[in-house]
């Protein structure tokens, strides 16, 4: 599997440079870049002015039909919230008798509805993660459709992004995402500070106490939703041994989480909080409290994944800002084994259809829309959230941010990938124990040998 998700990384990184060539400098970024237009901000329920005009290749005697989607993209006007409502409205227009109805979460509160949901009835067509800890449970209570996987043969999905989404050989949801993490930073801070980009941990620290000497946050982290930390953590794990694969497995396998690596890992992070690597805080500061610090110019950097390349072209941000946005990759650990080349990536959300919807037949020709080359894909692509898992090597405009042309190179230059991050490598228990007992580990309030034990225990 991991290979298969090396070669979707490279492959895509390497068909887009090649369309790209030397790649032109953007210039507005922040207005030009944009071929999608933004949409009203939505909750509840979606829709737009431009559905209900009249369409002459609009279909306008059929029954009507309401879909009911579920999102884990609260934010409309921006990123991959606008890409999801743009292509609503699209498909609403084209078929106008079909009106869509959105229910939009933050990621948390989104994962405990859907809990709900699959006990009361979910909506038609909902967001998904290909990743264990959320779909093996999922699947098991059989709440998606099959879909046909012959359907997308030409949809361009690189070789193997499909296999997290399966069971038992069949298809229940397509994958929206190629995601990376990096520490996404201010160049112009760095540039007017003197600082450099950290190429060891080591460094890293170090320039944490230059900046905390600035009175500035040196790292913006999420530690309240617990998850960042836990890809942090399986950042670092790659960084001290490479290839964590077979590891992980055995220690979920076991419950025995004794391996050096998750010692080592885990300490650095509890040393690094200690140190002031992260706001004070962080540890029950939430995704937009983190993600401002950085946006506002009160925090050097960010830790999150490669979807936020939007960043660069939110006009909500101080242009000095988002012009200055780039990014890079987790450093090197003394004494271990893995290079900056060997990066934290894996294919992350997706959608699916309930297997239980009332208008299936419609929820999945949407689905299929949605992930027609030039929707998904192309919009994501032109709007900076970063790497689809289709091939988005056609929609290059030669205006991409200097941020979208980093992320590229570096995808293009990785050596190898982490695949799933380690709290979704197991079942839900484990999920929610990781993801709980790391806020207590990175603060001091548990011991690296206690939280260890605690997660194992909650594989058996």
């Amino acid at each position: 599997m991991k290979r298969k998700i090396v070669s979707l990384l490279l492959v895509t990184a390497m068909l887009a440079l090649g369309v790209m060539g030397c790649g032109s400098k953007s210039k507005d970024k922040a207005d030009n870049n944009k071929a999608v237009a933004n949409t009203e901000d939505t909750t509840d329920t979606a829709s737009s002015d431009d559905s209900t005009k009249e369409d002459a290749t609009a279909d306008t005697t059929a029954e009507p039909v309401t879909l009911k989607l579920f999102s884990n993209l609260p934010d409309r006007k921006n990123g991959q919230g606008l890409v999801e409502q743009t292509i609503i409205d699209e498909y609403m227009k084209e078929n106008q008798n079909v009106k869509i109805e959105v229910e939009a979460l933050d990621e948390e509160a989104y994962k405990t509805k859907f809990k709900a949901y699959a006990m009361d009835g979910m909506p038609d067509v909902v967001s998904i993660w290909g990743q264990p800890s959320f779909l093996d449970e999922v699947l098991d209570a059989g709440i998606l459709a099959e879909l046909s996987e012959a359907d997308y043969a030409d949809y361009g999905f690189v070789s193997g992004s499909l296999e997290g989404f399966k069971k038992d050989g069949k298809l229940y949801g397509l994958p929206r995402n190629t995601d990376v993490m990096f520490f996404y930073y201010n160049q112009k801070m760095f540039e007017d500070n003197g600082w450099s980009v950290p190429q060891t941990y080591d460094e890293l620290l170090a320039l944490a106490d230059k900046i905390n000497g600035a009175g500035l946050t040196p790292v913006a982290m999420d530690g309240g939703d617990g998850w960042p930390m836990a890809i942090y953590l399986t950042d670092l794990m790659v960084k001290i041994n490479g290839d964590c694969g077979q590891i992980v497995s055995d220690a979920i396998a076991n419950g025995d989480f004794s391996d050096p690596v998750f010692t080592k890992a885990t300490q650095i992070l509890a040393d690094s909080a200690k140190a002031g690597l992260f706001q004070t805080g962080y540890d029950s500061q939430d995704y937009g409290t983190a993600m401002n610090l950085f946006t506002n110019g009160q925090a050097a950097m960010f830790y999150m994944g490669s979807w936020e390349a939007s960043m660069a072209l939110n006009a909500d941000i101080p242009e000095e800002i988002r012009n200055n946005i780039r990014v890079f990759t987790m450093p090197t650990v003394a004494e271990g084994v893995g290079k900056n080349t060997d990066i934290a990536a894996w294919n992350g959300g997706g959608y699916a259809v309930s297997a239980d919807s009332e208008v299936k037949e419609e929820a999945i020709k949407f689905l299929n829309y949605m992930y027609q080359p030039d929707k998904l894909s192309k919009y994501g692509w032109v709007n900076g959230v970063g790497m689809s898992a289709q091939d988005q090597s056609a929609y290059m405009t030669g205006n991409e941010t200097e941020l979208q042309l980093q992320i590229l190179d570096i995808v293009n230059k990785a050596t190898s990938v982490s695949g799933t991050p380690v709290n979704d490598c197991g079942p839900s228990t484990f999920k929610a124990s990781i993801e709980s007992e790391i806020q207590s580990v990175s603060n001091g309030s548990i011991s690296v040998e206690d939280f260890l034990a605690s997660i194992g225990k909650a594989c058996k």
